[in-house]
């Protein structure tokens, strides 16, 4: 953040409604999005961006709530990080919740938004693995009041993008009412940029597990094949019970799934990984194993 206005900016609206934020973004074709600014204030004052213009989105009081819609809650995308970090939300999205409390010191909490976590799609957000693991849909506002919804991990891998003049309205996220569990290290102690992420979730009424590691790549990565693995294994219908050698099994699988091994040269020899590399895919598969464990436990 930063106490001076950025120099380059010539014009800054202050919409009331997503709408009226739509329409001003289509007037000024130049102009760049702000809610919280702790991304984009950051590439202002290094000298990365001179926005022509600035759409303020902080008025818009739509968007700065959830709602109940048909098992699932429906995230405006300008609920702030230390909003989402509160017990009331917890006990709605206990992963989300988990992420937005980890996401950094207070005062970028008190800033950042859920949107602004999706739209700038650092490889580091802590929201992101959550949101995939939960796959989740982005309701996009677009011109003359037109809505669209597309998968959250469509937009991150860059399969669909937005469009001209259109602005993430909300975040649809499915009501699992199971154990939901966000881990991340970082580099330091204390909140802080992570080194890798993991968010895994149940879901009983499809007997599935879900996971999604973060910050290792320029996208979330899903496991597929170790999340269905790990899911013929519990017991589902005996307090989701499965024996210890599954878990460590588990992380493994995870781990490997994300940062697999060099492939074979044309002599047929495999070059082992870094050490650097070999360390993050330890940390992936303890992130993994710990947080299953503590999701069925």
């Amino acid at each position: 953040m930063t106490t001076q206005a950025p120099q380059a900016a010539q014009a800054v609206t202050l919409p009331a409604s997503l709408d009226e934020a739509v329409a001003a973004l289509a007037a000024l074709p130049a102009a760049v999005p702000v809610a919280g600014g702790t991304d984009l204030m950051t590439t202002v004052n290094s000298g990365q961006l001179r926005p022509a213009a600035l759409v303020g989105l902080g008025r818009i009081s739509e968007i700065r709530g959830w709602q109940y819609q048909d098992g699932h809650a429906l995230l405006g995308a300008g609920l702030t990080l230390a909003r989402m970090g509160r017990p009331d939300f917890a006990a709605l999205i206990p992963a989300l919740a988990a992420a937005a409390r980890a996401a950094g010191p207070p005062h970028i909490r008190n800033a950042g938004t859920l949107g602004g976590n999706i739209a700038s799609a650092a490889p580091t957000g802590d929201a992101l693995p959550v949101l995939a693991a939960l796959e989740a849909t982005l309701i996009i506002a677009g011109p003359g009041g037109a809505r669209r919804e597309i998968p959250v991990s469509h937009l991150l891998a860059g399969v669909e993008m937005l469009r001209a003049g259109e602005l993430i309205g909300y975040v649809r996220v499915p009501l699992l009412h199971a154990p939901q569990v966000f881990l991340k290290v970082t580099g330091r102690t204390g909140p802080g940029r992570a080194i890798a992420s993991v968010a895994l979730v149940l879901d009983p009424a499809r007997r599935g597990v879900r996971c999604a590691v973060g910050a290792i790549a320029p996208m979330p990565l899903r496991p597929l094949e170790a999340e269905q693995w790990v899911a013929q294994l519990i017991d589902w219908d005996n307090n989701r019970a499965i024996v210890p050698e599954a878990l460590a099994a588990f992380g493994e699988y995870v781990a490997a799934a994300c940062i697999p091994d060099p492939a074979p040269a044309e002599d047929g020899t495999v070059q082992p990984l870094p050490p650097a590399v070999l360390h993050l895919r330890r940390t992936v598969a303890a992130l993994a194993r710990r947080a299953l464990g503590r999701a069925l436990s």
